[in-house]
């Protein structure tokens, strides 16, 4: 019984960051921004790093300043570099979302005018880009890898969305 309610336990997480994601997509990002942080509370930065890694990467969507997005984006990394490492566990899918935390460190970073930082993380998004499945999470994935890539070559400085069409060079 006790080994049932172990393995409920971090379903029970994800299901309620889950909820709190509804309310994001929803566009109520004030209350999801709140409700993240009380989870994250309740979690504590020492948390299971499954829960940590997902609900930092979603704190990071609701941060106004490009600076605190940073710096939740810092901490998703920091934990799923834990589940890889094998010190919190090793869920297999956490290969296939490196490459979007990457991704959004470099958008993060370009955002800050830290271009060269940015490339750094963009190179190592493609490089693990090849654990992503070709469905439509990788495809969107290595679309916006691509995109950033584009902006970030041509232009080399931040512009527009990273999950949205790249930014028209002015005429």
């Amino acid at each position: 019984m006790a080994e049932r309610q172990e393995q409920a336990a971090p379903d029970a997480v994800l299901t309620r960051i889950g909820q709190v994601v509804i309310l994001l997509h929803g566009g109520d990002r004030e209350e999801a921004r709140s409700r993240f942080l009380d989870l994250w509370a309740e979690i504590g930065q020492n948390g299971d790093p499954l829960h940590r890694c997902t609900l930092a990467h979603y704190l990071a969507d609701t941060q106004d300043d490009p600076a605190d997005e940073l710096a939740w984006d810092l901490r998703a990394l920091s934990a799923a570099e834990e589940l890889a490492d094998g010190r919190g566990g090793d869920p297999p899918s956490i290969r296939g979302f490196l490459p979007s935390l990457h991704l959004n460190l470099a958008a993060d970073y370009v955002k800050l005018g830290r271009a060269e930082v940015a490339r750094g993380h963009l190179r190592r998004a493609r490089t693990a880009a090849g654990d992503l499945s070709d469905d439509e999470y990788g495809n969107g994935v290595r679309a916006a890898i691509s995109r950033l890539e584009l902006r970030l070559g041509e232009e080399g400085a931040p512009g527009g969305d990273v999950w949205g069409p790249p930014r028209q060079r002015p005429s």
